[in-house]
């Protein structure tokens, strides 16, 4: 360590260690501001260099002890007011302006709701005229046209209905001769052995007949009867078509004929 630093070190030894006499302070301070300061005349010559940057140094020391006394009086003088805070206003809740109902509009009148639309009338089912059916006893029956039929191929239908048992039954279904008519069959409900059946030509008409056999019963209920025929090509004209039923029951003999409604 060279002469510099080592005298560097005892001035930073020396002022850590220094405790400076604050009341002399004051009191030096105050008789300066006082009086005129006082000029000390430097001695002339040559001082060696130690010496100058011990003088140097001591210079530095009391000016810096002269600053820090400077300080303190400044300390015990007046100690400074930190600038006061002001808090900032708490912002008031944002009040939202409650809107005044306005009157409500005047409602406007509905317009009359639109008559539902009548749906458009069915034709109804044509019912069959009064001389397809007929009732008798326990008997009720009626004809009708087959609406399967073609222009070629026909078929005519009895429905047959019974209130009691019956113990005899003979069924005519009668087929003008319009042009090239010929049986093609037979079909009905009840059992084909209870009766017996025959196909011909009589009076201008084809001619089907089922006779219930002897010891056999029709039980009480709705029975139906067809017989099927080819004609000529075309409408037919069913008009001359017709049947007859004649039955026994206990109540006694009864019998119901009629013609066929055209087909549906």
């Amino acid at each position: 360590m060279n002469e510099h630093e080592h005298i560097a070190q005892q001035l930073r030894e020396a002022a850590e260690a220094h405790q400076p006499d604050r009341a002399r302070m004051l009191a030096r301070v105050q008789r300066g501001a006082a009086g005129p300061a006082v000029r000390h005349r430097t001695r002339s010559g040559l001082r060696s260099w130690p010496k100058a940057s011990i003088a140097a140094l001591a210079a530095v020391g009391i000016l810096a002890t002269g600053t820090l006394a400077v300080a303190a009086v400044s300390g015990l003088v007046q100690t400074p007011t930190p600038p006061a805070t002001t808090a900032p206003a708490t912002p008031s809740p944002a009040v939202t302006p409650t809107p005044t109902p306005s009157a409500p509009a005047p409602a406007a009148t509905a317009a009359p709701a639109p008559a539902p639309a009548t749906a458009a009338p069915t034709s109804p089912r044509p019912a069959p005229s009064a001389g397809n059916r007929a009732q008798n006893g326990p008997l009720w029956s009626e004809g009708s046209v087959d609406p399967h039929s073609t222009v070629y191929w026909g078929q005519d239908n009895l429905l047959l209905r019974t209130a009691q048992p019956l113990t005899s039954l003979t069924v005519e279904l009668r087929v003008a001769q319009t042009g090239d008519v010929r049986d093609t069959g037979t079909w009905r409900t009840l059992p084909a052995d209870d009766f017996t059946v025959t196909v011909q030509e009589s009076g201008g008409a084809l001619v089907y007949r089922w006779v219930l056999k002897p010891g056999r019963t029709v039980p009480a209920g709705q029975h139906e009867f067809a017989c099927q025929f080819n004609h000529a090509t075309g409408v037919r004209a069913a008009g001359g078509d017709g049947y007859r039923v004649e039955a026994q029951s206990a109540g006694g003999a009864a019998s119901v004929s009629g013609g066929l409604a055209p087909a549906r």
